[in-house]
């Protein structure tokens, strides 16, 4: 999983390069009374309690957005965050032995639904904050005991900062998800193409 931790960053650095190289102009604001929808993709390093089931997700999300004024704008995000599950090894001592078990997490998936700000500093670069709810897919930790019928929903919490110039938007967050008695997080990447609806 670190190679591919390692993979997605040099792929998403690789991308903004390329998009980089062909900037005409940077936006420094959201047109007042417009709307732009956005598809974009997602690399993702685990933190907290999620740390332990996976090194390493990987996401796609659509974003409707409308400008508030020259400078804010109301964003609504949905999609799909799949996090890989990675090998755990145990030793489980038994008398003079000690057994050594490697068990493979399961994949982990959450549907983020979230609502957000987004408010342009200045050639480009903004800053944003999103609330909402995250639907587990599948609950990781029960799965160990090989019950995964049992879902929770997630509080999400999400600031980020990020710059987007033409049709093209790269930012990065913090995203937390906390309730049921299992808080975790990670921090994202977000490269995606958007458009005047």
């Amino acid at each position: 999983m670190k190679n591919l931790t390692k993979t997605i960053a040099a792929a998403s650095i690789a991308v903004a390069s390329l998009f980089s190289a062909n900037v005409v102009k940077a936006q420094s604001a959201t047109p007042a009374n417009a709307w732009r929808f956005g598809i974009g993709i997602e690399g993702m390093a685990p933190t907290g309690n999620l740390h332990n089931i996976s090194n390493a997700g990987l996401g796609g999300t659509a974003r409707l957005q409308y400008g508030i004024n020259n400078n804010l704008a109301l964003t609504i995000t949905s999609g799909y965050y799949n996090f890989f599950g990675k090998e755990n090894t145990y030793e489980i001592p038994s008398g003079t032995t000690v057994t050594r078990v490697t068990q493979k997490n399961v994949d982990f998936g959450i549907v983020p639904v979230k609502a957000g700000l987004k408010a342009y500093i200045g050639d480009g670069f903004y800053v944003a904050g999103e609330v909402g709810a995250g639907f587990e897919t599948k609950d990781a930790y029960r799965g160990r005991t090989g019950d995964y019928n049992e879902k929770a929903t997630k509080l999400i919490l999400a600031p980020g900062v990020g710059y987007s110039w033409s049709n093209v938007d790269l930012g990065v967050r913090y995203e937390n998800f906390s309730g049921n008695n299992n808080n975790y997080g990670m921090v994202a990447a977000r490269l995606a193409y958007g458009f005047k609806l």
